[in-house]
Order: structure tokens, then C-alpha cells, then sequence
């Protein structure tokens, strides 16, 4: 994989791949740039031999504020419409290349969250957040849809559709306790623990059968929209050749061993 230059990566033998968004004096504000490379960097997670869980984080005192005032949306209000769409089907597509990279993906919270970056946390599969870690869908502030990266798909599926209504159409932040209670977060941990509370779950992911875990990603989301009998048919099938695997049977021959498994 080609080693991004406007974030940080980090590959430490253990399975665990750890992306860290790099502008902490801008509170890690997105760059066309930044946009491109991550879209990048998880199409090529979805292969990179060694990698079975991804941890995205943020340097200094915030996640990610969303796209950088003066570098996109100032750059933007000069541009026609063919170009805005270019821009605006590459945002969408780093959120698409999220979802289908075929590893988990947790996100750490460690602090401010809003716009893009709210999003790229919504499109993660965990989000581990510090108890700063207020979040916001800031569209409507400035004058945009609500519904831009897939947050009107997403957002209703983790914390429902009124919920997901009052946070795109007012843009309004809400702290950590709140984002907890609606589902939007998975768990809030203190201050300067987001990181290793995030990289400890995605160790827990990495031990895992790393191909029923990318079954199980996929499911959730084409199951989404599926109706019941065509859901039941499809995990039946997809069980039934999963039974046939390695992984399978090493869980059994563990268990009668008393040992921990040692998945492939």
C-alpha cells in the first residue's frame, strides 16, 4: 500500500492498522487532499496483507472538524457545478470505501467531532469517544443539506429516524452523554483514553475470524434494506458456508481443548 502523506499511518505487526488525521492546530480539518488519501487508504485496507482491524483517531483535542474553512469551502464558492459535483461524489466515496473495507473499523472520539467528520464516525462500524467528544452534523449551519455522505442513510440506522432528523436539521452539537444514550455512540471513556479504549476493542476485533467479521459487516449492510424472507435466506446461505470453513472448526477444537483459538 502507498504510505499516505497528509495523515499519519501506522502498521504495528499486530493486526491493528491505525490511521491518525494529522492538523491538530486546525482540529484536523479536511483537505482535498486528506479527502482523496483516506477514500485511498481504505480501498487499499481492503488487501493489505497482515491487517485485520482499523483504528481512526485525531491528533491534539479534536477528531475531526470537517472540511477546512479556507482550503475547501472557500475554494469551493468558485467553482460550477460540474466541479462541485466531482468534489461532492469524492466525499461520498471515501464514505462508501469505509463501509466496504472488509476489515472492522472503530473510530476514537478524542474530541470535537462535527460535518465530515461527524460522518466518517458515523460511517465507522464502533466509535469510542472521550467524554469531550461533543458531535455534530453542521450542514444546516451553513446553508447545505443535511443529508450529505450518506448521513441520512446512516444516521437513522444507528439511532433512528427522529433522532436522526432533530441532529441534521438543526446541526446542533450534543456531548458525549447524550450521543451515548442514543446509540450514536458505543461506549465514552475519559479524556485521553479514547485511543487505547479503541485500539484494545479493535485487538479484540483482529483475534477474531476476520472473514465472518467481514461477512457480518457486509450484512448489516445490505440487510438493511432487504425484506425478512430474503434476510433469513441470505444468512442461511452464508452460515451453511461458513460451517464448511477452517475458522468453524478450529472454534470447536478449541473449545474441546480448553484453549483459545487461533484463527486464520
Amino acid at each position: 500500500m502507498k504510505p499516505p502523506t497528509s495523515f499519519l499511518y501506522e502498521y504495528d505487526g499486530s493486526g491493528i492498522a491505525t490511521i491518525t488525521l494529522n492538523r491538530p492546530e486546525r482540529l484536523n480539518a479536511l483537505t482535498f487532499e486528506i479527502y482523496d488519501e483516506l477514500r485511498q487508504t481504505f480501498r487499499a485496507l481492503r488487501t493489505e496483507p497482515g491487517v485485520r482491524a482499523v483504528v481512526i483517531t485525531g491528533s491534539g483535542t479534536a477528531f475531526c472538524s470537517g472540511g477546512d474553512v479556507h482550503d475547501i469551502i472557500g475554494r469551493l464558492l468558485g467553482r460550477d457545478y460540474r466541479e462541485l459535483l466531482e468534489f461532492t461524489r469524492m466525499t461520498c466515496d471515501l464514505v462508501l470505501a469505509i463501509r466496504q473495507c472488509c476489515r472492522p473499523v472503530v473510530a476514537a472520539l478524542n474530541g470535537t467531532t462535527a460535518g465530515a467528520g461527524a460522518v466518517i464516525a458515523a460511517a465507522c462500524d464502533l466509535r469510542i469517544a472521550a467524554a469531550s467528544a461533543r458531535i455534530a452534523f453542521l450542514f444546516t449551519k451553513v446553508g447545505l443539506s443535511g443529508a450529505d455522505m450518506g448521513a441520512a442513510w446512516l444516521l437513522p440506522r444507528l439511532v433512528g429516524s427522529g433522532r436522526a432528523a432533530e441532529l441534521l436539521m438543526t446541526g446542533d452539537f450534543i456531548s458525549a452523554e447524550e450521543a451515548l444514550r442514543i446509540g450514536l455512540y458505543n461506549r465514552v471513556v475519559a479524556d485521553g483514553e479514547a485511543l487505547a479504549a479503541a485500539t484494545a476493542f479493535a485487538a479484540q476485533l483482529a483475534r477474531g475470524p476476520s472473514f465472518a467479521l467481514e461477512i457480518t459487516k457486509a450484512a448489516l449492510d445490505r440487510e438493511a434494506t432487504a425484506d425478512l424472507p430474503s434476510a433469513l435466506e441470505s444468512e442461511a446461505q452464508i452460515q451453511a458456508s461458513l460451517m464448511t470453513g477452517s475458522d468453524f472448526r478450529e472454534a470447536y477444537e478449541a473449545f474441546v481443548a480448553k484453549r483459545p483459538p487461533q484463527f486464520r
